[in-house]
């Protein structure tokens, strides 16, 4: 479906009359002049045509792309929803990746900019970090689950730089890893970026703080959408279904298929929370 493969039309016509066989001699010379001239003509167009898909080399190979990462499918499924926006995405025109819960790991995170994704939904636990450094520096930020148990023995330059941090799920809980946004505003933790793609982060306050949205924008995101507090399961599957109407298959803005979103499912009952755009509509 990325590819395109140019074609061609080639004709060959030949005759030859009845007449005497030195004629026949000169004909077949004045054939063959022809031929070779046709055959150069093919090569000098074939050159053109070779200079000018290079030219054009750099257009989309492909229908837009999306992924659907649903970490929360390990604690909160709902393959409703998963058919629900696979189904409006692609009635978009976008071809859809579901990844469920037990592959979203660190390397997973680490791997997803190279995929070269033009939306991507985080169906994700997350959970705002606010700390401070020993050097004194407020870390205020959030971060994004994974499914891949805790161990100090792995990934030990990200951990020393809390680029990864531990993630629970309630006070006590079994630990997981967490990225945090130093993980995706590094570019050594993969090649390329998130180039233009639209990012709808479903967790808990991902606009709380505003820094892993900056995050993803300097990695190349356009758009960052997410909660600016505490979202229930049910409500962030609700409005991200109506979101994906009013953004994707409508062509609204983002800024304004965030606000008719909420003008018509409202915050979240129980948390009082709100989807909200980065960077803000100007």
């Amino acid at each position: 479906m990325r590819g395109r493969t140019p074609g061609g039309i080639l004709s060959h016509m030949q005759g030859m009359s009845r007449a005497a066989s030195g004629r026949r001699q000169r004909k077949r010379r004045a054939i063959g002049g022809r031929h070779i001239a046709a055959l150069a003509a093919l090569v000098a167009i074939a050159g053109v045509g070779g200079w000018f898909l290079l030219l054009r080399s750099d257009e989309p190979s492909g229908p837009p792309t999306a992924a659907i990462v649903d970490q929360l499918s390990l604690t909160f499924p709902n393959e409703e929803f998963v058919q629900d926006a696979t189904a409006k995405l692609e009635a978009a025109g976008y071809t859809v990746d579901y990844y469920p819960g037990e592959e979203v790991t660190v390397n997973f995170y680490r791997r997803l900019p190279t995929r070269g994704y033009d939306v991507i939904l985080f169906r994700s636990h997350a959970d705002r970090l606010l700390t401070e450094t020993p050097a004194g520096e407020l870390v205020d930020e959030v971060i994004l689950f994974t499914s891949e148990p805790y161990t100090t023995e792995r990934y030990q330059s990200d951990q020393a730089a809390n680029d990864l941090v531990i993630a629970r799920y309630r006070d006590g809980g079994e630990p997981y890893f967490g990225i945090g946004a130093g993980f995706i505003d590094n570019g050594d933790n993969g090649a390329g970026d998130y180039d233009g793609a639209t990012i709808i982060m479903m967790g808990c306050e991902g606009l709380l703080s505003e820094r892993t949205a900056e995050a993803f924008v300097g990695r190349g995101a356009e758009v960052y959408i997410s909660w600016d507090e505490t979202v229930s399961a049910a409500h962030t599957d609700a409005a991200t279904g109506v979101l994906l109407q009013h953004l994707l298959i409508e062509g609204l803005p983002a800024g304004d298929a965030v606000a008719l979103t909420m003008a018509e499912l409202g915050p979240d009952p129980f948390y009082g929370s709100e989807l909200a755009v980065y960077p803000a509509p100007g």
